[in-house]
């Protein structure tokens, strides 16, 4: 990215006729050597002409187009809604043609972290007991006994394990019990009893649920064992015996729990689930290609990053594809963005409702520009495979997978396919954590970053502020990816977020 640096403003391109103001630029504020003034005052992270825009011509960014001049816009006017609007245009995109093949490290050059080893060769980050409800009736018993074992000095004995996580959610029954809707509601319930970070898991149903356990078990092949445990509440005896019967398991489940260590391992086990959420004008500057390129760090490295959020890809997908490594996986790309066209269509919606209205004041106007900032996120790799929401991700390298733009649905996806860290970047200050996965905040400017200091464990508007570039500040996520893999914790999980973040998506009506 060739970025000039001014004092005031930031221009990505020297193609792009608008510059990002780093401050709030008043009225009057010179915008270069050749008398270009700012003619009216600029939000700090807002876009300004650079030159005059004729009506109806190209308004560019990140030397890219992201929308058309409603009105003739002078240099030195504020560029936004009011003078921007998107009109969707078919890029061309010739899947494959940015491809740039295999950059992966030699073995003994690649980063290691102190990982857990199951006994299965699966590596964790983290070491906790679960608590699954099949259905939300039977939440409220699955958080009823998690709690028992987050009183003072429940788990003093078994100083290994991180905590007794309860998953609670409001599906499972109010639908069809077999169907697309219930096939990803069994898989992502899966990636959860499957996932490494987890010792142990206890899944308990009601008992006339839809989603009943025997099913899901067949049908995501999985078996009772020391490590899964079921139990139904209308087959033990209710609340209290159930909840009792559960404590039970679990107290069983803890030394076992508590028998590992931590080892030097590979990076090439690590999952790194990439996300942004309150997104701003910098987004798309500094914390989305910082972590694009610790993204491109790690896949060197064999490790796996994977991208999601569909509909905030919207219209920069020509870029994605450009970079698939066949035209299989361009065409599964293109396939799920025809199935969000059907679906926001069938639920009177459209896939350009976007940017929100917190995205618009932080600076971003159309959904292009937002999905080019946030597609930054992805790197420059290949794009190797794409996957369905909460799918397994079973292929090393850049991988992008199917979700919701709401992030904690789409973390919640990320994390049921592997995923073993995630990074989320924000520039409005979006607060997260994702237990059983440790989250790492990256702040998009410094502002942000001292305001929520607290929230926010880098601070990527170093590169804004000129101290840092976007490669150091790509390396400086990827040594935290792998101080944070090998135990050391976030600012999310030291405030005790990520018991109430597990959302999975709904697709269809409630019944």
């Amino acid at each position: 990215m060739d970025t000039i640096v001014r004092p005031s403003l930031i221009r990505l391109s020297d193609d792009d006729n608008i510059a990002v103001a780093m401050d709030k630029l008043p009225a009057g504020t010179a915008l270069d050597g050749a008398g270009t003034v700012a003619r009216q005052e600029i939000p700090r992270g807002h876009k300004v002409a650079v030159t005059t825009i004729p009506a109806g011509a190209d308004v560019r960014k990140f030397g890219q187009f992201i929308g058309e001049a409603t009105q003739a816009i002078g240099a030195g006017e504020h560029v936004h809604t009011h003078n921007l609007v998107y009109r969707r245009r078919d890029a061309d995109a010739v899947i494959g043609s940015a491809r740039r093949g295999s950059e992966l490290l030699p073995e003994d050059q690649r980063a290691t972290f102190d990982g857990i080893v199951r006994p299965d060769g699966q590596v964790a980050t983290r070491n906790y007991i679960g608590v699954i409800p099949s259905v939300n009736c039977s939440a409220t018993v699955a958080r009823m006994i998690a709690e028992r074992f987050r009183v003072p000095g429940a788990l003093d004995a078994f100083p290994n394990v991180d905590g007794v996580v309860s998953l609670t959610h409001r599906t499972g029954c109010g639908m069809a019990s077999e169907g697309e809707e219930m096939d990803q509601l069994r898989r992502l319930l899966a990636g959860y009893a499957r996932h490494p970070n987890f010792a142990g898991v206890l899944v308990v149903g009601l008992g006339c649920e839809s989603n009943q356990i025997a099913r899901l078990l067949e049908a995501e092949h999985l078996e009772e064992s020391n490590r899964l445990h079921t139990l139904v509440m209308q087959q033990v005896g209710g609340t209290t015996a159930t909840v009792n019967a559960g404590v039970e398991r679990l107290r069983a489940m803890l030394p076992a729990a508590n028998d590992v260590r931590r080892q030097p391992v590979s990076a090439s086990h690590l999952m790194l689930a990439l996300q942004c959420g309150g997104s701003d004008g910098f987004s798309g500057i500094t914390a989305n290609p910082a972590l694009g390129a610790a993204a491109d760090i790690l896949v060197r490295h064999g490790g796996t990053a994977v991208l999601g959020e569909t509909p905030e890809i919207y219209g920069a997908e020509a870029m994605l594809l450009r970079r698939a490594v066949s035209a299989g996986v361009g065409r599964k790309l293109l396939d799920r963005i025809a199935w969000w066209h059907d679906y926001t269509a069938r639920n009177g919606g459209t896939m350009d409702n976007n940017p929100s209205p917190g995205n618009k004041a932080g600076g971003l106007t159309t959904i292009l520009e937002k999905s080019l900032g946030a597609a930054a996120k992805g790197g420059t790799t290949d794009m190797v495979d794409v996957v369905a929401y909460a799918e397994q991700v079973r292929t090393k390298g850049f991988v992008f997978m199917d979700t919701p733009g709401y992030d904690p649905v789409s973390v919640t996806g990320q994390i049921a396919g592997g995923c073993n860290v995630v990074c989320f970047t924000t520039g409005r200050g979006s607060c997260f954590g994702a237990k059983p996965v440790p989250s790492l905040k990256l702040a998009t400017n410094t502002a942000v970053y001292r305001r929520l200091e607290e929230d926010m464990d880098i601070n990527c508007g170093e590169i804004a502020d000129g101290t840092a570039s976007v490669a150091e500040l790509g390396q400086t996520i990827f040594e935290a990816i792998l101080r944070t893999a090998s135990g050391e914790r976030t600012k999310s999980e030291i405030l005790g977020y990520g018991d109430d973040e597990f959302a999975p998506w709904v697709l269809g009506a409630t019944m």
